[in-house]
């Protein structure tokens, strides 16, 4: 079968209109987090999990406050939070095996005849830093995690993307600013021009209309594949 990708910014509806599609849209689907908070995974590698509770401990040791946004892709790159170049590579190798470890099992589940719909996609949150402020510049574990995800790492066969003006994803969420809110619905459109089968549907209308036009574009998809049609 086929991979596709549910993006958008914090507050656009991916998780609830994945979900949404595994649970009743009738077609062969699985779901498959794609992100990078540990905790709202479906699948995580048990290195992974023991990874997040020793960053959970640490910071409950110095009286620290949890993330304001778990889905703010540049959290664990400030160099104010560096534990060392041993604790960084860890991170990166870790990070990498996990990755390549939920693209395993995508790749498994279209074997046997699944559509697997990932709600984020790590392409899109990490192959491109246009977000970032000039304040907080990359460790180089960073920077080469996001060249092999450039490099290396597949995109799904159709990606949705789920937009609204930062100013309503704020409205919704309220973790992030609206400026990077809106600096991330830029990032994604900038990837968009580059990326085959990219759809974009417009994430503030009502839910019920939001879920019809992503299942007619997923159907329609499903339908040219059974047809031999190739995208």
């Amino acid at each position: 079968m086929f991979s596709v990708a549910v993006i958008g910014p914090d507050g656009a509806g991916k998780t609830s209109i994945a979900r949404r599609l595994e649970q009743s849209s009738g077609l062969p689907i699985t779901y498959l987090y794609m992100g990078i908070n540990v905790e709202s995974s479906n699948v995580a590698l048990p290195t992974s999990r023991f990874l997040e509770w020793l960053k959970s401990k640490r910071r409950r040791q110095k009286g620290g406050p949890r993330p304001q946004s778990t889905s703010l892709h540049h959290r664990n790159s400030s160099p104010h939070r560096s534990a060392g170049k041993v604790w960084a590579a860890v991170r990166l190798m870790n990070r990498l095996a996990e990755e390549w470890y939920r693209q395993y099992l995508s790749w498994q589940q279209r074997r046997r005849g699944r559509i697997v719909i990932y709600d984020r996609h790590f392409k899109f949150d990490f192959e491109r830093e246009e977000t970032r402020p000039a304040t907080a510049p990359l460790r180089l574990t960073d920077k080469l995690h996001r060249w092999l995800l450039a490099k290396t790492y597949p995109y799904p066969d159709l990606v949705i993307y789920l937009d609204a003006p930062a100013e309503i994803l704020f409205a919704r969420k309220g973790e992030a600013s609206v400026e990077y809110l809106e600096a991330r619905r830029q990032a994604f459109l900038r990837q968009g021009q580059h990326v085959p089968n990219f759809v974009t549907i417009n994430a503030t209308q009502p839910l019920e209309r939001v879920y019809a036009q992503v299942f007619d574009h997923i159907h329609a998809f499903y339908r040219d594949r059974k047809n031999g049609n190739r995208h």
